[in-house]
C-alpha cells in the first residue's frame, strides 16, 4: 500500500494528485482543502487546522464529522501526527508532499521528521516529493537506483554524520570507496544511464532526484 500525505503548503510546489489514482490520501490542515478542490476526499483529516478559515473548516467537518482538531499547543507536528497516522495503514510507501515551500522552519522539521519514521520503520520507503524535486533517505548498505526520466540529476548529501566506505557505480561520475563529510557538496548533480548502484557502509544518505523546470 502506498499513502499520499498532503500538507498545506504553496500549490505552486504541489505535483499532479492524478499520478496515484487508487492510493489512500491523508490531508494534513490545510492540505486536506487542496484535496477536496481536486474532488479526492482523503481517508484521514489531521493537524490543528489554524491555517484553514472557519468556512473551510466546515467543509472538512462535513467529510469528517468526529474530527477533532490537534491543540496548537502540542510537542508534534502535524507532519508527525500525519506520518503516525500513515503508519496504521501498514504502508509499503509513503510520499509527503506539500511541505517544502513555504516556511523554511517547516521543511526542516518535516525532513527531521521523516528522517526519524525512515530509522524508525525501516520496512518502508519513505519520500518527499514537490514538482521539481524527490528526496530519500538511504542506510548504510547497497541500494539499486532506476533511471526515472523525470529526475535528470541525482545528487548526494550526508545527514548529521559523514558517510564511508561511499561508492557509485553505473553513473557518469563514479566514485569508490569514499569518505563524504558533513558539510560536503561534492557529490551534486549526477546522472544515470540505465541504472546504478549506490553504496556506503557507514552513515546516513541524503539522496535528492531533481528536474530542471
Amino acid at each position: 500500500m502506498k499513502v499520499i500525505i498532503i500538507a498545506g503548503g504553496p500549490a505552486s510546489e504541489l505535483p499532479d494528485f492524478s499520478i496515484w489514482p487508487e492510493d489512500t490520501f491523508i490531508g494534513v490542515d490545510a492540505g486536506t482543502i487542496a484535496l477536496l478542490d481536486k474532488g479526492i476526499v482523503p481517508s484521514a483529516a489531521v493537524g490543528d487546522f489554524d491555517s484553514v478559515s472557519t468556512e473551510q473548516f466546515e467543509r472538512i467537518r462535513k467529510v469528517f464529522p468526529d474530527l477533532q482538531p490537534a491543540s496548537s499547543d502540542k510537542d508534534e507536528t502535524d507532519t508527525e501526527l500525519a506520518l503516525a497516522e500513515a503508519m496504521a495503514y501498514d504502508p509499503e510507501t509513503v510520499i509527503i508532499t506539500g511541505v517544502t515551500g513555504g516556511r523554511l522552519d517547516h521543511y526542516m522539521s518535516a525532513l527531521h521528521a521523516i528522517y526519524g519514521f525512515h530509522l524508525k520503520y525501516p520496512g518502508t520507503s519513505f519520500f518527499l516529493i514537490n514538482k521539481q524535486n524527490r528526496i530519500r533517505f538511504l542506510e548504510a548498505g547497497s541500494h539499486e537506483i532506476l533511471r526515472n526520466s523525470r529526475y535528470r540529476y541525482i545528487s548526494f548529501y550526508p545527514f548529521a554524520e559523514e558517510i564511508k566506505g561511499f561508492s557509485l557505480t553505473g553513473f557518469k561520475y563514479e566514485v569508490a570507496d569514499e569518505t563524504i563529510p558533513f558539510g560536503s557538496t561534492r557529490f551534486i548533480s549526477n546522472e544515470l544511464e540505465q541504472a546504478g548502484v549506490v553504496s556506503f557502509i557507514e552513515g546516513n544518505c541524503i539522496m535528492i532526484e531533481s528536474a530542471d523546470e
